[in-house]
């Protein structure tokens, strides 16, 4: 996306005024605003405060949204082994629009294994690649952190199908799973899809622990 495609965002909603930010940046395809803001929007209808933590972040996109959909929200950190070098151009861009995210979006080039999760945060990631999502959906389970991820492409050698692709599609066995380890660890999961025109890898998983039938405290 460039600057000159600002025309095509020209409306008053925080789409689009996301959506002229992210224009001027001139970082990102459009498929990447997209997903982000599908999937940000759904999770903020059902998991509002806490830390954000964005791993797999890429640009780190997401973690701005978050925040801009809930100002309770007090800092994202936006982790990647590999931190894009224009990624502070599109932060730039976005605190430009949205001053209160000064100082609160933190990037972190370490691992998903090196950073700290704490029970109250929100765990999220659009496209980890392969096991990489099984291992963010683990670092929530370890903290009983709220928790919502968006796979991408499956290592059917490294993810585990618990013996479902004799019923279905073997990703979709994947990220059933996943879904039912979520389950077994004591979380309320939540299944929805973003739209397919977006990407064909459109399946939101989200997870909330639960105690005694409410939110663990």
């Amino acid at each position: 996306m460039t600057p000159r495609q600002q025309s095509f965002f020209s409306g008053n909603s925080l789409f689009d005024k996301i959506s002229r930010a992210v224009c001027r940046a001139g970082t990102l395809p459009r498929k990447e605003l997209y997903e982000a803001w599908e999937m940000a929007k759904r999770v903020r209808r059902r998991y509002r405060g806490g830390r954000v933590i964005d791993l797999a972040c890429g640009h780190g996109l997401l973690a701005h949204i978050m925040l801009i959909l809930d100002d309770s929200s007090k800092t994202a950190i936006a982790v990647d082994k590999k931190i894009p070098l224009n990624s502070g151009k599109l932060s730039k861009a976005l605190i430009t629009a949205w001053p209160r995210l000064k100082n609160r979006i933190i990037y972190k080039e370490v691992t998903v294994q090196e950073i700290a999760i704490l029970p109250d945060d929100i765990v999220v990631s659009a496209h980890a690649c392969g096991s990489l999502t099984d291992l963010i959906i683990d670092k929530a389970i370890e903290q009983h952190a709220r928790v919502a991820v968006l796979p991408c492409c499956h290592d059917l050698k490294k993810s585990s199908t618990d013996g479902l692709e004799g019923w279905m599609d073997k990703t979709l066995a994947v990220d059933t799973a996943r879904a039912v380890r979520l389950r077994s660890k004591g979380y309320r999961i939540v299944t929805q899809k973003i739209p397919n025109d977006i990407t064909p890898k459109n399946r939101l998983l989200m997870g909330e622990y639960l105690w005694n039938g409410g939110r663990a405290t």
